[in-house]
């Protein structure tokens, strides 16, 4: 959306000079040679010729060849997204029959670990859709409640027998990107237990419409607070990652209007603060 408005902007700002130096020299032209009125009605309608052909150019040159190009990868994306659904269906249907003809409970425990694996099969499933789908077109918001999700996200990384985590969570409704709300949750948590040892506590509360997200890691100077929306930036060197979390967290927040505050101490943790206000959804009675 970033670069079809730039696109957009460049391609008007190029019609608006190319059309004021036209109509410039057009009025020079007419006031230093006296021309009637019929002859003026003439050359205005020969600019706006101009104009209308001009801006047809501009729009073949800038947006045809563009458009044309995302017309083609929707279709493939499509495509591989239905045949990829296929098999996703196939397992869920399959693991179904099975849970109503197995009793052992050796051969259940396989099947649970099946479900699991194909749970998220299916959410990579979900992801890849919504990347590809971000990268073509807006997403459109939707309404959801915040304790749901965190439940869900909380509950996906204690399967990984890590962190103990502490939930004070309320239900709260907000309208927002929520595929991208996950994604960013799941970053914040990711990090909390990548800079936290095996035993320490993750903390998650929803108090007066700000979402807190506090662990006991290593950490941050005031120094690494300047720099952890930088893409890359890692303030500590030795862990696992690429760097990009907490600037993707900044991203999503900023376009979904969501305030996020980092409070964090060397060697004490770190709290991140959501403020989903202005996203929250008040019901009137």
């Amino acid at each position: 959306m970033l670069r079809r408005s730039k696109e957009l902007f460049l391609a008007l700002l190029i019609y608006v000079i190319t059309m004021t130096v036209l109509l410039m020299a057009v009025y020079r032209f007419l006031e230093n040679w006296h021309l009637s009125e019929f002859n003026f009605f003439i050359a205005g309608a020969l600019v706006l010729l101009v104009a209308v052909g001009w801006g047809y150019i501009l729009t073949a040159l800038i947006f045809a060849p563009k458009q044309q190009i995302e017309d083609t990868l929707t279709m493939i994306t499509n495509d591989i997204i239905h045949e990829l659904n296929i098999p996703l269906s196939t397992i869920e249907a399959n693991t179904s029959m099975l849970h109503k003809s197995l009793t052992d409970e050796k051969s259940l425990k396989r099947l649970k670990r099946i479900d699991d694996a194909s749970m998220r099969l299916k959410r990579l499933y979900d992801e890849l859709v919504y990347s590809i789908k971000k990268e073509m077109h807006e997403i459109e918001k939707e309404c959801f409640d915040v304790k749901k999700v965190v439940e869900e996200r909380v509950s996906f990384f204690k399967e990984q027998k890590r962190n103990p985590f502490a939930l004070e969570v309320t239900s709260y409704e907000i309208k927002a990107d929520k595929i991208g709300f996950e994604q960013m949750l799941d970053n914040i948590l990711s990090n909390a237990m990548k800079y936290s040892t095996k035993d320490s506590l993750i903390s998650l509360s929803l108090h007066e419409g700000t979402l807190s997200i506090k662990d006991q890691g290593i950490g941050m100077s005031t120094t690494e607070l300047l720099r952890i929306h930088e893409r890359y930036f890692k303030g500590d060197e030795s862990s696992q990652g690429e760097g990009i979390g907490l600037a993707l967290v900044k991203t999503y927040c900023d376009g979904e209007n969501i305030g996020i505050d980092i409070q964090s101490e060397k060697n004490v943790g770190t709290r991140v603060s959501l403020d989903l206000l202005k996203v929250h959804i008040k019901f009137t009675s």
